[in-house]
C-alpha cells in the first residue's frame, strides 16, 4: 500500500510541479502575478474531453491541438491584455482573475455545470514489484519528467533561456544588449501556458472535469510558489512534492477527515516560512531567481 501512496505523490507533485514552474517561470521574469495560469489548465482538460469525445479524435491528434490553442491563446492574452499594463500588478491581478472567471463561464456555457471525463491516452494497468499501477499514471509520469528535462535544457543553454535569464535579472540591462523584453515576455507567457496545458491533458482521464477546477490548484500552486520560493522554478518542484506528499498522507491515514487537507497544507507553509521566511530556496541576491 506504500506503494500506491508514492505513486500518486509522484503524480500530484508532478501535476503541482508543472503548474508551479510556469507561474514561477512568469512571476520571476516579469512579477507578474496570473490568477489565470490554472484557467489554462482547465481549459485543456476539457479540450482533450472535446477532441476525444465530441470530435472522436485520437489521442495523439487531440493532444498537439489541445496544447497548440491553449499556448496560442496564453500568448494572445499576454499580448493584447497583460503586455499593455505589466508595470501596474494590481491590474493584471485584477484581468486575469477576469479572464479565468470569463473562461469559466464559457465552459459553463458550452458544457454546462456537470463533472465530465476524458477518455485514457494510454488504457489499462501495468504490475510493477506487486502494484498495479494505470498505465495513464506511467504515461504522466514520464511526460512529466520528459517535460522538467525540456525545460530545465532551455532555461540553461538555449538563446531564449539567456534572454528570459537576464532579464528577470535586471530588464534594463537586457534592454541595452538588444533583447525584445515585450518579445521574450511574452515567450516565457507562451511556455507558461504551456506547462499549464500539458498537467490538464495528463489530468484530464484521472480528475473530474468541470468549469470550477481550476479554482483549488490555483491556491495550491500559489503555496507551493511560496514555500519553494518566490520565481524559483527549483523551489517551485521541491515545494509541490511536498505538498504532494501532505495532502495524500492526510487522506491516508485520515479518509473522513480528507477535507482537512488544506489545513495541513497551510499550516506546514506556516511552519516553513517561520523557518525560512524566503521559503526552501528563497532568493538572496536577484540573479537567483531563475
Amino acid at each position: 500500500m506504500f506503494d500506491i501512496l508514492v505513486v500518486m505523490t509522484l503524480f500530484k507533485g508532478g501535476v503541482y510541479g508543472l503548474l508551479a514552474s510556469g507561474f514561477a517561470l512568469i512571476f520571476g521574469m516579469a512579477h507578474v502575478i496570473n490568477m489565470a495560469h490554472t484557467a489554462f489548465f482547465m481549459l485543456a482538460a476539457y479540450g482533450m474531453y472535446y477532441f476525444m469525445l465530441a470530435r472522436g479524435w485520437g489521442a495523439w491528434q487531440a493532444v498537439v491541438v489541445t496544447v497548440v490553442a491553449v499556448t496560442l491563446l496564453g500568448v494572445l492574452a499576454y499580448r493584447f491584455l497583460l503586455n499593455r499594463v505589466r508595470h501596474h500588478p494590481v491590474a493584471i491581478l485584477l484581468i486575469t482573475m477576469a479572464l479565468a472567471m470569463v473562461f469559466q463561464e464559457i465552459m459553463v456555457l458550452f458544457f454546462g455545470n456537470i463533472f465530465l471525463g476524458a477518455p485514457s491516452i494510454m488504457p489499462g494497468t501495468t504490475t510493477m514489484l506487486g502494484v498495479t499501477i494505470y498505465n495513464q499514471n506511467l504515461l504522466s509520469l514520464a511526460v512529466m519528467a520528459a517535460v522538467v528535462i525540456i525545460l530545465w535544457l532551455v532555461l540553461s543553454r538555449s538563446k531564449l533561456g539567456i534572454a528570459i535569464r537576464t532579464t528577470a535579472q535586471d530588464a534594463e540591462i537586457a534592454n541595452v544588449m538588444g533583447i525584445n523584453i515585450s518579445r521574450t515576455l511574452m515567450l516565457t507567457m507562451g511556455m507558461a501556458t504551456a506547462l499549464a496545458a500539458v498537467a490538464g491533458i495528463l489530468v484530464s482521464p484521472l480528475w473530474t472535469i468541470y468549469p470550477h477546477m481550476w479554482q483549488s490548484p490555483l491556491m495550491m500552486v500559489m503555496v507551493v510558489v511560496i514555500l519553494g520560493g518566490l520565481g524559483n522554478i527549483k523551489g517551485s518542484f521541491v515545494g509541490a512534492f511536498i505538498i504532494a506528499l501532505v495532502e495524500n498522507l492526510v487522506v491516508w491515514f485520515m479518509p473522513s477527515g480528507a477535507y482537512l487537507k488544506t489545513v495541513f497544507v497551510l499550516l506546514v507553509m506556516v511552519i516553513i516560512l517561520v523557518v525560512r521566511p524566503g521559503g526552501l530556496f528563497g532568493i538572496v541576491f536577484e540573479e537567483e531567481r531563475l
